[in-house]
């Protein structure tokens, strides 16, 4: 709260008229000297001075070098002006179906490559209560009762939208019936991201790329580190951010109403947060147009704009109220006045903007600023039309903003609507490019830069878990033949490594997390010898939490029904 207590001190509506009143001076001077480019160089002007006003206040090297980068943008612009050809006219190039196969096939790569490991991680054990074993007994739910039903989540019967809402799930219901298994979802996970193959390669066909070009980028999105090592968390709502966006960026470089506003609508079904996606894309789409003359857009961009917000105040209204609440403890590092409120954030922002470039370079997101621009070779920020930078926002809010690390970290489920915009922006700022050997040297030092940070970073961990089954086959054998002797209907609580295999059923605990009350009216108790973890709440002195829990269940009358010995037990509660 210190490094906050500035902002307690600020007037917002001081700030907010003194910024007011800036605009119009340099809208003024815009119209007066629109010519000589006066108005741009004061932006740059006016962005040195309040640089080094924070960088004197809050010096370090990363939050330096990003303010030299963003006045050596601001700089290039000033001399450069506003490019204002249109580049969605171009004829695209007639090229051989081999193209389209070859992206294909690498999709299907893909799809197998993610599966392949995702499984791999359920047959081995590697899948915890959170993020897997709640979303496993949830489609079980969904497929016999219709409802998002868990008792993981919270430790007794809740719907997952009382959390988070996204009936983008249902979608993925009528296969989860026809092979009703966790393996099924992540099956499932691995055939929405290989799609994305499928807007991004149209949207390079839209913008004149040429097809090999194409393919390289479809190539590029696959080995893409935030892309793949997304899926090492297991299945999210947040998968179908980025076919859903590109699908939506697609439709509107076409003006095609019909798929701006069905692919809008299923961008709000995947979280309560994506309404932030389409609101930002309205956004662009409006500024771009209102540059360009173009009412469509203008109308398109305004509606989708208004259509995010309202839709994001109603649901966050309605988790507030009858929900668990919106998770907003997230930016903590910007609630500068005591509250958990999202308008803190803003406020925040508006207040002092140079506090959210200052969180944007913590040392430790440098490591996923790195596997995340040096991978696209900085194509995202290669561009003279500058309204496409409101397009960096979802990346810079959702990622860079905020304290909380997983949000930063290549093998989570955040960077999948980021990773939409920034490929969207690759791909447009890579057709603009003037230079023909321009292009095809910026994809193939892209794919090679891509190659290797996917090798070192993503393959080593996808490779892992096949390894085990193989290796361990007879070990994860023995606990899959135990658990099988568990009635399917009957009531169990769990360590968190088993949840998933038991989720079929509608009445689960965790231990770690559920209360000794709840885990003694449960008839059968699953526990993994070695899982220290979610034993410790049995713990004392030290101990890991075995022996008292094992006591516990003895004296009110359970007995060891089966176990492999040192691996795993099954107590079970005598009928009455």
């Amino acid at each position: 709260m210190d490094q906050l207590s500035g902002l307690a001190q600020m007037s917002g509506g001081r700030v907010l008229a003194v910024t007011l009143a800036l605009f119009l001076l340099l809208g003024l001077i815009s119209r007066r000297f629109s010519g000589g480019g006066m108005y741009r160089w004061l932006l740059a002007d006016v962005f040195a001075l309040y640089a080094a006003c924070a960088v004197i206040n809050s010096f370090s090297w990363p939050f330096f070098a990003l303010c030299l980068l963003v006045l050596g943008i601001l700089i290039v612009y000033a001399r450069y002006g506003w490019e204002r050809e249109s580049q969605t006219d171009r004829k695209p190039y007639k090229g051989s179906v081999l193209y389209p196969i070859l992206a294909g096939v690498l999709a299907g790569a893909f799809f197998l490559f993610v599966s392949r490991w995702t499984v791999a991680r359920i047959h081995s054990f590697c899948t915890s209560t959170f993020d897997f074993g709640i979303f496993s007994q949830m489609f079980y739910s969904m497929k016999t009762t219709g409802l998002p039903v868990t008792t993981l989540e919270r430790n007794g019967p809740l719907s997952h939208f009382s959390v988070h809402v996204s009936p983008i799930y249902y979608l993925m219901l009528p296969f989860y019936c026809l092979f009703p298994r966790p393996e099924t979802l992540q099956v499932l996970q691995a055939a929405v991201m290989a799609s994305a193959v499928i807007p991004l390669w149209k949207l390079g066909k839209c913008h004149g790329l040429h097809p090999g070009l194409r393919t390289g980028l479809c190539a590029l999105l696959l080995i893409y580190p935030a892309y793949s090592g997304g899926a090492a968390n297991d299945l999210h709502e947040n998968c179908f951010l980025t076919p859903l966006i590109l699908w939506l960026l697609y439709a509107i470089d076409r003006k095609h109403v019909p798929l701006t506003a069905v692919s809008g609508v299923l961008i709000l079904m995947v979280k309560e947060d994506a309404p932030v996606y389409v609101a930002v894309i309205g956004l662009y789409l409006l500024l771009r147009s209102r540059l360009h003359g173009d009412k469509w857009g203008v109308v398109t961009g305004g509606a989708l704009t208004a259509g995010a917000v309202a839709y994001f105040l109603a649901v966050t209204a309605f988790l507030s109220a009858e929900g668990e609440g919106v998770m907003n403890y997230r930016y903590e590092n910007f609630m500068y006045d005591g509250s958990d409120s999202l308008r803190t954030l803003v406020k925040a922002v508006l207040l002092c903007p140079m506090k959210a470039a200052y969180e944007c370079v913590d040392p430790e997101k440098l490591k996923y600023i790195g596997l995340t621009l040096l991978p696209l070779v900085g194509m995202p920020l290669m561009t003279r039309r500058y309204e496409r930078i409101v397009l960096l926002i979802p990346y810079v809010l959702v990622n860079l903003m905020s304290d909380y690390r997983y949000q930063h970290d290549i093998f989570f489920q955040y960077s999948f609507g980021s990773a939409a915009c920034l490929f969207y922006l690759a791909a447009v700022n890579l057709a603009d490019m003037k230079e023909q050997w321009m292009q095809p040297a910026a994809m193939g030092l892209a794919l090679f830069i891509s190659f290797g940070c996917f090798y070192e970073q993503i393959l080593p961990t996808a490779e892992s878990y096949p390894e085990y089954c193989e290796t361990y086959a007879q070990y994860y054998a023995d606990q899959r033949a135990l658990l099988e002797t568990i009635p399917e209907d009957a009531s169990v609580a769990s360590t968190t490594f088993h949840t998933t295999y038991l989720s079929g059923r509608s009445q689960l605990y965790d231990i770690r997390y559920c209360s000794p009350e709840q885990v003694l009216g449960c008839e059968y108790v699953v526990i993994k010898v070695s899982e220290s973890g979610s034993l410790k709440t049995y713990a004392v002195d030290g101990e890991q939490g075995r022996e008292n829990l094992t006591a516990l269940l003895l004296e009110n009358g359970y007995v060891l029904e089966n176990q492999v010995p040192g691996v795993l037990e099954i107590y079970r509660k005598p009928a009455v």
